[in-house]
């Protein structure tokens, strides 16, 4: 059975940014450690992308977007 605390989204959600935090730690510290132009590239974009998505679940956990149930309404 579940426990109410495992079955909490928001504990996964965290772990998950926590995770998406060490993936893009790590990509950013390569960028120093390759020579190749277009390896450096792919690493600076995979961690802005990653960086872009770890937003979405913090904006999830915070309620911030409106896409979310129970989101606030932003505008431009």
């Amino acid at each position: 059975m579940t426990s109410k605390a495992e079955s909490d989204p928001r504990q996964h959600t965290r772990q998950m940014a926590a995770y998406l935090q060490e993936t893009i730690n790590r990509l950013r510290e390569d960028i120093d450690k390759v020579d190749e132009p277009q390896v450096k590239a792919m690493f600076e974009t995979s961690a802005e992308v990653l960086s872009g998505l770890k937003k979405a679940y913090s904006d999830y956990e915070q309620k911030k977007e409106s896409a979310w149930p129970g989101g606030k309404q932003l505008h431009s």
